[in-house]
């Protein structure tokens, strides 16, 4: 009697898994859930602040694009109502609008070179040793806490005076015709004027950062035999290169908005030889009385002044990075 035997394979053993557990695991490749953000009082606090500067820009802004879109002139206050765009292009038509917009550029584009190449070659003067260095600082930094209306006062009556000024005394003592500086040349006046005033900054910022220069790399410059021409081009010019970006990105926000030297001296005149764009918005607003086309003109400058400082801004951005990926 023979038995058969069956033969079957064995089964695997089987896992218990608990399901008791706070969650089933993320499977491979699943993102884990972020966790809650917990409530931060610091900006609970920082919410008033935060809401009165945003309230401190906001309105004056949405008030001036109000009124650039609607007629309101101060001399007819009962002639009002929406306009639209017809203010924009009453001002791109204005024969002043172009003329100020190029000689807000000269105005700026000059200023920067003379202010950023006058306080470099200063900034290297006076970071020698020399008897007097402080007080010599002192004098050049003045220049800059001069109110503009002060200072543009000065060069009007006691420097470029054709009768009564220093510069008309030395040219009658050199046997030369004295110059109506701001009837003959009033661009170029008011150029000198303003960059007397920024080049004390321009200097305080690259002399800080020239100070921060290592003198090892200018000695070890000096015993491979360069000279100091050498070294001011390949030393501390690639060393003051995000200082000088900062320099022009301060100096043309400011610039955008000089007014109190124009009207001081040549109330935008001769025509329209200095009427800059923040000139032509007071002129017309206040002169004309015309708050609906200044108004125009306010957004103009608005949108003008955020183009520079974007581009501005990227190029500080770009020098910041270069510099900290070396």
């Amino acid at each position: 009697m023979s038995t058969t035997h069956s033969t079957h394979p064995p089964s695997p053993p089987t896992m218990m898994h608990s399901s008791s557990s706070s969650g089933a695991r993320p499977q491979d490749g699943a993102q884990p859930r972020p966790a809650p953000q917990r409530f931060n009082p610091v900006r609970l606090m920082q919410a008033p602040s935060v809401l009165i500067l945003l309230a401190w820009m906001i309105v004056p802004l949405a008030m001036t694009i109000y009124f650039s879109v609607n007629r309101y002139n101060l001399m007819a206050p009962d002639q009002t109502g929406f306009v639209g765009l017809e203010n924009y292009a009453f001002l791109l038509q204005d024969p002043a609008f172009w003329p100020s917009i190029g000689n807000t550029a000269l105005l700026i584009g000059s200023v920067l070179a003379i202010s950023v190449i006058g306080g470099t070659l200063l900034a290297v003067l006076f970071d020698q040793p020399f008897r007097g260095r402080g007080i010599a600082r002192l004098l050049v930094i003045g220049p800059f806490f001069v109110m503009p209306t002060v200072a543009a006062l000065i060069w009007k009556n006691m420097i470029m005076h054709p009768v009564y000024g220093m510069l008309a005394f030395v040219m009658r003592h050199l046997g030369l015709e004295p110059i109506d500086w701001l009837a003959e040349y009033p661009m170029l006046s008011v150029i000198i004027i303003v960059a007397w005033q920024w080049i004390p900054f321009a200097f305080l910022i690259l002399l800080t950062a020239l100070q921060s220069l290592d003198s090892d790399q200018k000695e070890a410059a000096q015993l491979d035999g360069a000279g100091p021409v050498r070294i001011f081009f390949y030393i501390v010019l690639p060393h003051l290169k995000r200082a000088i970006t900062v320099v022009i990105m301060i100096e043309t926000i400011f610039l955008l908005s000089v007014f109190a030297e124009i009207f001081t001296t040549t109330a935008g005149g001769p025509g329209t030889a200095t009427t800059n764009l923040t000139f032509l918005v007071y002129a017309i607003g206040l002169q004309q009385f015309d708050i609906g086309i200044a108004s125009a003109g306010g957004i103009f400058a608005v949108v003008l002044a955020n183009i520079v400082s974007f581009f501005l801004v990227r190029m500080l951005a770009r020098n910041l990075k270069g510099a900290n990926e070396k």
